[in-house]
Parts: C-alpha cells; structure tokens; sequence
C-alpha cells in the first residue's frame, strides 16, 4: 500500500501551508498566529470538534470514523504535531523564509504541522475508520514543555484518547525512509546550574584568595569522571558543560563563577545515579578547594520510550507507505530530547522519524523541511489510523 494518491493530490496545498508556516514563525507558547491557522483549517476541513486554548495555546481537532469503535477494540488514536520555532537566524534564502529576524523553523515543526494537517484533510473527507481521530498541535516543544501543559490542561481525559503516535523529521536519512526503534529511543534532558563563591584577590596573591575559577576547572573535570567511571558503558549517560564565566580582568581572581551545562541519559536508573553524583562531586569540590558551591539541578524532559506492540504497529504501516526495506527497526537511541515522552508516559505510543534527506541539520540556519517529504509522512498518518481504527 504506496503512499496515498489523494494525498500526493494535494501535496502542493500542504506545501503551500507549510511555506506560509515558515515564513511566520513564532517561539515557545507564543504561536497565537499559527494555531489559528491551524483551527481555521480544521474547522474548513468539516472536523467535528476543534477546541483551542489547551496547554495555553494548543490546538486539538477531532474527527469521528463512519463507524463507531466496535467493543474491545481501540476508540480514540491521537496524532500529534509541534507549532513552535527557535530563536535563529535563517540563512536559506528560500522565497519563503522568515518574515521574523532572529527566528525561523529550523527543525521542521512547520513541515509537521502541514503535514498533520493534511491527514485532517483528508481524514474528513474520507472517514474510512470506526472511532475518533484526534490531531493534535501542540506548542513549546523547544524547551517549554507543551506536551506537558496539553496533559495538565486534560487532554488525555477530554478526548478519551487510546494511543497517540508522534513523528519527526530526520536530515541525513532519505526521502521515503522511516525509522525507529522500541523502548528507549531518545534521552532525558536535566539542567545543571552551578554558583561558586570564593574570596577574590590580586592573581599575583593567589594565597590570600580562595579560587573560584580554578574550583570550576575541578568540577569541569570531575564531573566527566562521572560518566566514564561511575556509569556503566553500556548504559549511555552524557554531561556536558556548556557555560563557564568568571571574572573581568586578566590579573584579577575574581569573587565568583558560574558554570551551566546538560544531563542526557536514557534510562530512569541511570537518570538517577548521575543526578546523585553531581550532587556528591559539587560538595567534595566545595570542601577541598574551599568555596561556597550552589547547585541547581532541574530535571527536564523524561527518556522517550516507544511501547513494543504499538512499536510495532508504526513500523509495519510505515513499510506499507513506503516499501519495507525502507524503514529501519533498529535506528540507534538518540541523546537529544523530545517532549512528546511526556504523552508516551500518559498512553502507550510510539514515535517515528521521517526521512528529510541531504538537508543541513536541525537547529542549523541553513536547515530547511523537505516538501518531498509531505507525502510519505502524511500518507504514513491516515494509513495509521486506518489501521488502528479499522472496523
């Protein structure tokens, strides 16, 4: 079963939204234009429920099959797509590039966003299913938490949903290839902010200052010693220090410094030994070199963790658009963080990647959705609630 011909119809329509998406691109929750875009199309497309608001700026559109679900079987599939854009600025030069300096759509949510809607399309013309789909655009993945707030706000519960399946696009990997991988499929995401107080002094007097800067350096080091000695190797765990800052002057020790950096591990154990260990490594290096040292340690997005039967189910409608040797089963674990792990925590799911092709990568300035890729995506979405609400 090849991609969808209705779709490959209308691609250029999808196309289109999507440009206009692009060149309008708007950041964490504020995405009020294009999530009145999006209830603007849904309503056009006959959808019978389209409600707004949820998680402060999310849009959810319901569509109900020919068919009521049958008893025992699944009654509501969720889809869903992210809104949001990042604070870049675009180097494309595509006609339709952003019309916001210092922001663009620099890994694909725009290209998600069409391509969803386009399954609402033509999910509302055809209702060749028994029970409800329900398509979800959700803001602020990019650090906010929108799958969250959508939770907190009901979405579960509001529309009873069953399974709900997420996608992503994927520079590097071919046009009309999917990938993905059951269980662990993407790391968590904690924070790590670290405040270190010494006694400043003239650099020619080291000995009556107490070093901020070089207890920093210490904890840079130690705290790598965390991953390659503390954690099994075959249980991946990454510490990355991104921020150092300190002092004003070359021959100054200054009173303060202050180091940032992430977390990412990929299952809850290891989550847990690492946080433990930071906090062990801060206070010994504020001991021994004499500082005051505040830690803030925030945990962030949770591992993302595809359920095997619904795994399974992604996997074999992907090869039905696609042809089966183009979707890979065994897509190594990634250590970047997607909040759609929060809805996988809420109801069995899975989440796939979608071939973008030779494009820059994301979060790059150059980096561009492929509309190539509309039809095997959106194809991929109808063809997994046909599948999941067959009846």
């Amino acid at each position: 079963m090849p991609i969808v011909n209705r779709i490959s119809e209308f691609q250029p329509d999808i196309a289109a939204w999507r440009h206009e998406l692009h060149a309008h691109p708007e950041l964490m929750y504020e995405v009020h234009r294009t999530a009145a875009f999006v209830a603007e199309k849904l309503r056009a497309f006959g959808c019978d429920e389209v409600v707004t608001g949820l998680g402060r700026t999310g849009v959810v559109g319901r569509i109900r099959g020919r068919k009521p679900a049958g008893e025992g079987g699944l009654k509501v599939v969720a889809l869903r797509a992210d809104m949001d854009a990042l604070p870049i600025e675009e180097e494309t030069g595509a006609e339709y590039r952003s019309t916001v300096p210092g922001r663009m759509h620099a890994c694909g949510h725009d290209g998600h966003t069409a391509m969803l809607l386009g399954a609402a399309r033509y999910l509302a013309e055809t209702r060749n299913f028994a029970g409800d789909a329900v398509l979800i655009f959700q803001p602020a993945e990019e650090g906010g938490a929108g799958a969250a707030a959508m939770l907190d706000d009901g979405l579960v519960e509001k529309f009873g949903i069953d399974e709900v399946y997420g996608m992503h696009n994927a520079p590097g990997m071919a046009v009309g290839s999917f990938a993905l991988r059951a269980g662990p499929a993407m790391a968590s995401t904690d924070h790590v902010d670290i405040e270190i107080e010494g006694v400043g002094g003239h650099a020619a007097a080291p000995h009556k200052a107490v070093d901020p800067v070089l207890a920093g350096a210490q904890l840079m080091v130690a705290l790598q010693s965390i991953v390659s000695r503390a954690a099994d190797p075959l249980d991946p765990a990454v510490i990355s220090i991104c921020q150092f800052k300190a002092g004003e002057a070359r021959n100054v020790i200054p009173q303060t410094a202050s180091l940032a950096g992430t977390v990412r591990t990929l299952t809850a154990p290891m989550r847990d030994l690492v946080e433990s260990r930071v906090r062990e490594v801060v206070a010994g290096v504020a001991t021994q070199s004499g500082t005051k040292i505040d830690l803030s340690y925030r945990r962030g997005y949770p591992v993302l963790v595809n359920h095997p039967a619904q795994t399974d189910v992604a996997a074999r409608v992907a090869g039905e658009v696609a042809g089966q040797g183009r979707v890979s089963t065994d897509f190594p674990p990634l250590m970047g963080a997607e909040d759609f792990a929060y809805m996988l925590e809420a109801r069995p799911g899975a989440f796939i990647f979608l071939g973008n092709g030779d494009t820059a990568g994301w979060h790059h300035p150059a980096y561009d959705f492929n509309d190539e890729a509309i039809v095997f995506g959106t194809s991929y979405w109808v063809r997994l609630v046909e599948t999941q609400l067959a009846g």
